[in-house]
């Protein structure tokens, strides 16, 4: 169908990125269903939402092309076109679908980026849960415009949350490094004071063993003196006593002198 529109060759390099487009999100979706651990279906999923989001701008900016060169085609090639808008937008939904089916079976308890209104009542929700094939064009033009629409408001949301994540493990490990270096400083002076109480100790004993080498040298020099007073008094009463020597120094007692 593609090779029957006559298209500008802006419209064919769209139109060709849109295609691409959705042959990976086919191929990507059948590799999903290969993959049993639920956190690479999360990541294949994740990618499957980015190309989402690339089909919708390439789907808008192919909009706008068709409105610019409206007026310079004929009627016929502009409902051609219109229609592979809508069909592409119906193709798109239809990932779109796939994907929340996939989200559930996953019980993903993030945003759900595609969830056309949210908070709506059951009877609400059971009549906007409508078959594609049921919708006319122009529903399905306003139905995938406010899904991609919804979808920015949540990706932008998601990208807040992911930039608050960020900004706060950073604050924290400023903390943290703030937190180790003040320990590396108390641990510091913690082997300061360790060194000071060891050389303390050391000063400490050194004094004791002075003390007690003084000690003993006045015990000795007390024990001579008192030696010495001793001599001095035996020498004193008993003068005749031959077997103590004269101190040095000191004179011997006059003898005592007898009056006729």
């Amino acid at each position: 169908m593609a090779s029957e529109l006559q298209m500008s060759p802006q419209l064919e390099q769209i139109h060709g990125e849109i295609k691409d487009n959705f042959r990976a999100l086919s191929n990507g979706f059948q590799r999903l269903n290969n993959i049993k651990d639920s956190n690479r279906q999360s990541k294949q999923l994740e990618e499957l939402t980015g190309r989402m989001k690339e089909c919708k701008r390439l789907i808008k900016e192919f909009d706008r092309e068709i409105k610019v060169e409206e007026s310079k085609n004929p009627p016929e090639v502009n409902k051609q076109l219109n229609d592979e808008k809508q069909s592409m937008i119906k193709e798109l939904n239809s990932y779109v679908q796939l994907r929340k089916t996939y989200m559930n079976s996953l019980d993903n308890k993030r945003v759900e980026l595609f969830d056309m209104g949210a908070g709506a009542s059951e009877p609400m929700a059971e009549e906007n849960v409508r078959m594609a094939s049921a919708m006319s064009n122009q529903e399905l033009v306003d139905a995938g415009m406010k899904t991609m629409n919804e979808t920015d408001q949540a990706i932008e949301r998601s990208k807040q949350v992911v930039e608050q994540t960020i900004e706060v493990g950073t604050q924290t490990a400023v903390t943290l490094k703030g937190q180790t270096e003040q320990m590396g400083r108390i641990v510091n002076e913690l082997d300061t004071i360790q060194f000071s109480i060891k050389k303390a100790s050391q000063l400490v004993k050194e004094i004791g063993r002075q003390v007690a080498t003084d000690k003993c040298i006045m015990l000795f020099l007390l024990l001579i003196v008192c030696g010495v007073i001793a001599i001095i008094i035996v020498k004193v009463v008993n003068p005749s006593n031959k077997n103590i020597r004269d101190i040095p120094g000191l004179a011997p007692p006059a003898p005592s002198r007898r009056l006729l």
